[in-house]
C-alpha cells in the first residue's frame, strides 16, 4: 500500500492537493490527530480493506503534537508501510495575501496577527520539512501546474527532483520581480514595438516570435543561458534549493521577453526531472 502524508504551511495548498490525490484514486482522510496515524495505517493495511493508495492530511492545530510526528513516521517506515511525506509551502508574502483574500484567521494567530502565525508555523514545521520526501513550493504555481506536478509524482511515478523552475517574462518599466533569483535583460534586441504591424501583438504571436528569433543574437543568448541553467540546476538541487525563478525582461514585457521566455521554456520542458512553469507577468 502506498501511504502519503500531506502536510505543510497553512494556505500552502494542502486542501487542493488532497482533492487532486482523491481524483487520482487515493483514499483521503484529512485533519486527523497525530496520535491516531498509526492506527489509521493499520486499518488501511488490513487484507480486506481493498485500499492500495491512501493520503492523510495533517494541519497545524492546537491539539496536535507535531514534535511526535517524526517518531511516528519512522515507526511506520520501520514496519510494512510505504510512507511518503508531501510538504506544501509558499512564501510569507503569498500566504499573507491568501489569508487576506479569504478573510480567515491563521490557526496559530489567536490575536489576529497573521504574519506572527505564519512565522510560528514555519518554525514548528521545520523538522518535518527537512525530512519530507517531496517539497512543492506553490508560490508561483497555478492550480493546473500543481496538478501536473502531483500527477508526475503520484500517478506517472516519474523521478522526483525537488527543484521547481519558474520562467517568467516581465517589463522593466513595471519593476523587476521581487522573487526572481536570476534576472536577464533582453533589451539589446531590436524592439518589435516600433514595427507598426507588430506593435499591438505579443510574443505569443508567431509574427513577433519570427521577428525576434530572426536575429542570431537571440539564438546565441538562448544557447548561453540554457547552458548556464543546465550547469546550475544540479548544484542548486545539491544545496537543497526548492525553487528557481528565472526572469527575462524587456521594456514593456510584451514582445522580446515573452518570446525568449517561451523559447527557454521549450528547451527545458521535456527533460522531466524537475517541475517547470512559464508565466508572462506583464503581457496584458
Amino acid at each position: 500500500m502506498r501511504f502519503v502524508i500531506v502536510t505543510g504551511m497553512s494556505g500552502g495548498g494542502k486542501s487542493t492537493a488532497m482533492k487532486m490525490l482523491e481524483d487520482a484514486g487515493f483514499y483521503c482522510a484529512d485533519n486527523m490527530p497525530v496520535a491516531l496515524i498509526d492506527k489509521f495505517a493499520e486499518l488501511l493495511a488490513m487484507p480486506n480493506s481493498g485500499i492500495q493508495k491512501a493520503a492523510l492530511g495533517l494541519d497545524v492545530r492546537a491539539d496536535q503534537s507535531f514534535k511526535d510526528i517524526k517518531k511516528i513516521i519512522a515507526s511506520l517506515q520501520a514496519s510494512q508501510y510505504s510512507v511518503e511525506v508531501l510538504f506544501l509551502e509558499s512564501s510569507d508574502q503569498v500566504l499573507l495575501k491568501r489569508y487576506k483574500e479569504t478573510r480567515r484567521l491563521h490557526p496559530l494567530s489567536s490575536d489576529g496577527d497573521i504574519m506572527q502565525g505564519i512565522t510560528a508555523e514555519r518554525q514548528l514545521l521545520t523538522s518535518i520539512r527537512e525530512t519530507a520526501d517531496y517539497v512543492i513550493d506553490t508560490t508561483n504555481l497555478l492550480t493546473r501546474e500543481l496538478k501536473a506536478e502531483l500527477d508526475r509524482i503520484f500517478v506517472n511515478n516519474e523521478k522526483y527532483n525537488s527543484l521547481m523552475i519558474n520562467i517568467m517574462s516581465f517589463g522593466f518599466k513595471h519593476g523587476i520581480p521581487q522573487d526572481a533569483d536570476l534576472v536577464f535583460d533582453v533589451r539589446f534586441l531590436p524592439n518589435p514595438f516600433y514595427i507598426d504591424e507588430l506593435k499591438h501583438k505579443t510574443g505569443l504571436d508567431k509574427e513577433v516570435q519570427d521577428y525576434v528569433m530572426a536575429y542570431s543574437e537571440a539564438h546565441e543568448f538562448l544557447d548561453k543561458l540554457s547552458d548556464m541553467i543546465s550547469f546550475l540546476i544540479p548544484n542548486y538541487v545539491k544545496e537543497g534549493k526548492y525553487q528557481l525563478v528565472v526572469a527575462i525582461g524587456c521594456t514593456g514585457g510584451q514582445h522580446r521577453s515573452v518570446t525568449l521566455a517561451g523559447e527557454l521554456f521549450n528547451r527545458f520542458r521535456n527533460q522531466g526531472e524537475y517541475g517547470l512553469t512559464l508565466r508572462h507577468r506583464d503581457i496584458r
